[in-house]
């Protein structure tokens, strides 16, 4: 059986994704001998481009050279997965979609300078623009999530991921619901696959995983509203990690009147 011929790539984001996968050490040299690694800028320096198995593509998409090299990389590629929260959702940066203005908020952090390396656009996830297998989300990935998905593909099976929300694994390890508590969390909106790590340590869920299956959106909303929380704060942090993920969902949330007018 032929190893499979692997790419790892990288866009808008802060590579960490590309270097958790580094940080496996014990299982490093296992995992490059049992696939043919073709392309890894932060691994190895006798980089090819050719037909692959796989690419595995870290960061949102937000330049026109950007979009250019991800549509080169989907179709040498079998199978595209996107690693990380910025490749499956846009990240942080995606978190003003669907609200406009990109053009006014470039301007304010570049004024009138002239760029010359490449046109830039608002980030967007990986599957705004290409076909995408898989999502392994995380900020950054889980790397025993990751090496499981790896270990499945080389034995030719199709990788497996949780579909439900952080709240089953602080179940799993009995914490006490910080929800309840009064705190924001974002546990009920979010992928899990972190093991419910920063609830675990009594700190609300951020929503780094990204946006579960089957959200709720409205439900998590009138009950932080319950607790305190505006409108505004709450549909931020609700976009931070989400992005495209929940950018649409939280545009049909309509505040009140009696909201509107506390938010003035």
């Amino acid at each position: 059986m032929s190893s499979p011929k692997i790419g790892v790539y990288g866009f808008t984001g802060c590579a960490g994704d590309q270097l958790m996968i580094l940080n496996c050490e014990n299982q490093l040299v296992d995992l490059f001998g049992a696939t043919e690694i073709r392309s890894f800028s932060m691994a190895k320096s006798d980089n090819h481009e050719g037909e692959l198995d796989v690419a595995f593509v870290e960061g949102s998409i937000s330049t026109e050279e950007q979009l250019e090299h991800l549509k080169d990389i989907r179709k040498r590629a079998k199978m595209l997965i996107a690693i990380g929260t910025c490749a499956c959702w846009g990240g942080p940066q995606a978190m003003k979609l669907e609200e406009g203005g990109f053009e006014k908020r470039y301007k304010g952090v570049y004024g009138n300078a002239k760029i010359t390396v490449s046109k830039a656009f608002e980030a967007q996830p990986v599957d705004a623009f290409v076909r995408v297998e898989l999502k392994i989300p995380g900020c950054p990935i889980d790397k025993s999530e990751f090496l499981g998905a790896v270990s499945k593909l080389v034995a030719k099976r199709h990788p497996y991921l949780y579909r439900f929300p952080v709240c089953a694994e602080c179940k799993w390890k009995e914490n006490p619901c910080i929800l309840w508590e009064g705190k924001f969390c974002a546990g009920p909106l979010t992928k899990a696959g972190c093991g419910a790590v920063c609830p675990s340590h009594n700190m609300p869920c951020v929503g780094c995983w990204g946006p579960t299956d089957d959200l709720n959106v409205g439900a998590e909303y009138n009950l932080l509203k319950e607790k305190g929380y505006g409108p505004d704060e709450i549909v931020q942090k609700m976009k931070k990690f989400g992005g495209a993920g929940v950018a649409k969902l939280v545009k049909e949330i309509k505040p009140t009147a009696k909201e509107k007018e506390a938010n003035k």
